[in-house]
């Protein structure tokens, strides 16, 4: 059995909650760092980490790391790595990264002596001068030089995790997918929870709960690079870990979902992606003003309202968490957690959270205010 280094990338303050994925799906030597988490297993862990991770954005093999503050340092230590083994005569191989406080500044330019190395090293181990990059294949290298240190990895999500195919039709401003699972993690949604979300846009938060509440893994019904690595597998181990996450539906799961939205439109876009999803069975939307939100004893408030950015300005956006406060706090709840950008949230919504965490909805820093 081949073990492999690998890292699971996340958005900025989800390390904790993917490293206890990670740990809970039965991986080694877990390890967080900024916005990734590396992690050893085998083939049809690689299968299993993409099918199940939540908050994951893609889970890459780690294939080499040296180091390289000169071109001749780049190419030598990509050369060294058995590329034969992974990428066929056939198969094509793109190469994208990054560099970050390093001599080698320029990203076009390690690309080129990257893809060289890689085109030398596999006409070697193929034995001949032509590589086709026909078969319809794709086999994503990244690279990452941070520090003068080049790491080397292999793509196996393909499309990126938050791609849960449940929502090919996007509303503005949505919440990432992966984002809202995290909060969902945070808020500590269970089987039985009644999750509430009186600013549900496309219902991203509402459907992840409901996915996790009732133990539907993310990825099931969509496809991973990695089906097509014979190395790791293949399809055989992606079908087999796919029958187990089915198995491990929980059916019986009490959860209820509710999501509501001003906007009649994103209604039928949230009701149409839950079906989609599989869990319109437990969920339901209806159009509403958030600020007239009636709160059960037992309910579970998620959500991601306006900040200003794009949707509102800044003054009804104000008021509108202002309105939402004034009236939500007079009622009983069993928690509130809200994200958002604006730098004066606690003041304008009447009350100081009990926790605070920060989290990055795309690129924008926020917070996720908890209420509890």
């Amino acid at each position: 059995m081949n073990i492999f280094s690998a890292v699971a990338t996340c958005g900025f303050g989800l390390e904790s909650v993917l490293s206890f994925e990670l740990k809970k799906l039965g991986m080694q030597k877990v390890q967080a760092s900024d916005g990734r988490v590396a992690f050893e297993t085998d083939g049809a862990g690689i299968a299993r980490a993409n099918i199940w991770l939540r908050t994951a954005e893609r889970v890459l093999l780690v294939l080499a790391q040296y180091p390289a503050a000169s071109f001749d340092e780049l190419f030598e230590g990509a050369r060294a790595v058995p590329w034969g083994e992974l990428i066929g005569r056939h198969d094509a191989f793109p190469v994208k990264g990054y560099t970050m406080n390093s001599q080698l500044s320029s990203v076009p330019a390690c690309q080129s002596v990257l893809k060289k190395a890689l085109v030398e090293r596999l006409a070697q181990d193929h034995g001949t001068r032509f590589l086709t990059e026909k078969s319809g294949v794709t086999k994503r290298v990244q690279f990452s030089i941070v520090k003068n240190i080049c790491t080397l990895m292999l793509d196996t999500s393909g499309d990126g995790l938050h791609k849960r195919g449940y929502r090919p039709l996007l509303h503005e401003a949505p919440i990432k997918e992966t984002l809202a699972a995290g909060i969902c993690d945070l808020a500590r949604v269970f089987p039985e929870s009644c999750v509430v979300d009186p600013f549900c846009g496309s219902g991203t938060l509402v459907i992840e709960a409901a996915l996790r509440a009732k133990n539907m893994a993310p990825g099931l019904n969509r496809p991973f690079a990695a089906e097509n690595y014979d190395f790791l597998g293949g399809a055989p181990v992606f079908r087999q870990a796919r029958e187990e996450a089915r198995a491990q539906i929980r059916s019986d799961a009490d959860f209820v979902g509710f999501g509501s939205d001003i906007d009649p439109a994103a209604i039928e876009t949230a009701q149409a992606n839950a079906q989609r999803a599989g869990v319109a069975d437990c969920v339901s939307f209806e159009k509403a003003d958030a600020r007239e939100l009636a709160a059960q004893a037992n309910d579970l408030i998620l959500a991601n309202p306006p900040y200003g950015e794009r949707l509102m300005d800044d003054q009804a956006v104000g008021r509108l968490y202002t309105e939402f406060g004034k009236r939500l706090f007079k009622q009983t709840f069993k928690g509130l957690y809200m994200i958002s950008s604006h730098p004066e949230f606690e003041r304008l919504i009447g009350r100081k959270a009990v926790r605070r965490r920060k989290l990055y909805n795309g690129m924008l820093p926020c917070q996720l205010y908890m209420y509890f």
